[in-house]
């Protein structure tokens, strides 16, 4: 399986994906938007995975990449690859296929609950309820043809699926403590007290049980999103 990764900011990484795609053998490569980046060939790419970041899909003026970025993946879908958006990520899916990112009600910080909003069997199924990380202001509508897969009180929108091998997560999956460490140290500026915003205190308490759930439930969606790779 030959991978591709966007990665938008050098804090914001694979987390638990890496363990998952060196258990698989997978050739993983990366396209670094903050430093010279340079689009790999699709058809050199099996599998893409677009991170998160903390800037907008919608600043195409101050980082004229993003219109290059969100031309590849609308690329690759059409090809037929499966592609994985991570907050910013699935931003960016919705944004490359024409739907609208703007600003949420409120900032979503902190491990909070989604639900299960889809129970098709052609698509991935998660929890009835599930506790997992934010850290987002923005929101998106769904691209034409998704179909939402979980949602939160703050956030109709919190996962989607195209087709069989796209999907959007508004949350992240693949926080291991030392990935949450690096979002909180480069991002606790965001820590605003109010509505859905934990204190860094509190997101520092959290013990590992909630971090093995969200990257088993990340290992079980690579797989849904991979099969017939080889």
């Amino acid at each position: 399986m030959k991978v591709n990764v966007f990665q938008h900011v050098p804090f914001e990484g694979l987390g638990s994906i890496a363990a998952w795609l060196d258990a698989r053998g997978a050739t993983t490569s990366w396209t670094r938007f903050y430093d010279h980046p340079q689009l790999p060939d699709l058809a050199d790419v099996d599998f893409i995975i677009v991170l998160g970041g903390p800037m907008s899909v919608n600043d195409e003026t101050d980082l004229p990449w993003l219109v290059d970025e969100k031309r590849f993946i609308a690329a690759a879908i059409s090809a037929g690859k499966p592609v994985l958006g991570i907050c910013l990520g699935a931003q960016l899916i919705a944004s490359a296929l024409g739907a609208r990112v703007y600003p949420g009600k409120q900032k979503e910080i902190g491990w909070f609950n989604i639900e299960s909003t889809s129970f098709s069997p052609a698509l991935f199924q998660f929890p009835k309820a599930v506790t997992v990380f934010h850290w987002h202001g923005e929101t998106f509508d769904l691209p034409p043809g998704a179909v939402r897969l979980a949602r939160s009180i703050a956030c109709d929108n919190q996962a989607f699926q195209l087709g069989k091998n796209v999907i959007g997560l508004q949350f992240h999956l693949e926080t291991t403590p030392a990935s949450a460490d690096a979002i909180i140290t480069h991002c606790r500026d965001e820590l605003v007290a109010g509505g859905l915003v934990q204190s860094e205190a509190a997101m520092r308490l959290v013990s590992p049980a909630p971090y093995e759930r969200i990257n088993q439930l990340m290992a079980a969606l690579l797989e849904h999103l991979t099969r017939g790779i080889a």
